[in-house]
């Protein structure tokens, strides 16, 4: 499965006309957005339109731009646009498992609730985790000399393994990746990326 992800477009229109035309090609299954496609929700309306144009399934989450609230009224109408904040959606033998919002917290107990639940039900399962914050400690959460990332979602990719990690937010390190205990982190940023499972 091939999919193509972004995230942090902030309503770009130029970036957002070149994702929707990638989106649109033949050898793309799946776009996944990990938040913050708007400027605080300017124009979201037409973003999604513009998104569900593609034809295929968007999964996506709110960023901290975007209230899990507001996405999910905005989405009606736009059937291959799926918002799955704090939910599981499976997809060809992967669960894709998706919490937004926030990204400014070292620590996040209502992240660890779910993902307490997330382990219990799929920790046997071919996942791949899209956050808005990234993950502590690696290439894609460091800004100057400091690493501002989340810890409690840094724990749970050493626990649960996923298959693939998309998360975003810090702007500084779009296009980066990195790897935790072998699993493959990735900043997609506002231009995105292909990547393929399997």
């Amino acid at each position: 499965m091939k999919l193509l992800t972004f995230v942090d477009l902030h309503g770009e229109t130029k970036f957002l006309k070149k994702l929707v035309k990638r989106g649109k090609e033949d050898d793309i299954d799946l776009v996944v957005v990990a938040g913050d496609m708007t400027m605080f929700e300017d124009h979201l309306g037409y973003v999604l339109k513009k998104l569900n144009s593609i034809g295929k399934k968007v999964l996506l989450i709110p960023g901290n731009h975007e209230s899990n609230k507001d996405l999910n009224k905005a989405l009606k109408g736009y059937d291959n646009c799926q918002n799955f904040h704090e939910k599981a959606v499976e997809i060809e033998g992967y669960v894709f498992l998706g919490y937004g919002e926030g990204g400014f917290s070292l620590k996040d107990a209502e992240f660890r609730k779910v993902a307490r639940e997330w382990y219990s039900k799929y920790q046997k399962k071919k996942i791949v985790l899209v956050t808005h914050a990234p993950p502590f400690g690696t290439t894609v959460d460091r800004v100057d000399r400091r690493h501002v990332g989340n810890k409690d979602i840094y724990s749970f990719i050493k626990r649960i393994k996923p298959k693939l990690v998309i998360c975003g937010h810090i702007h500084d390190t779009a296009g980066k990746t990195d790897k935790i205990d072998g699993v493959n982190v990735i900043n997609p940023g506002w231009e995105g990326m292909v990547v393929e499972l399997g």
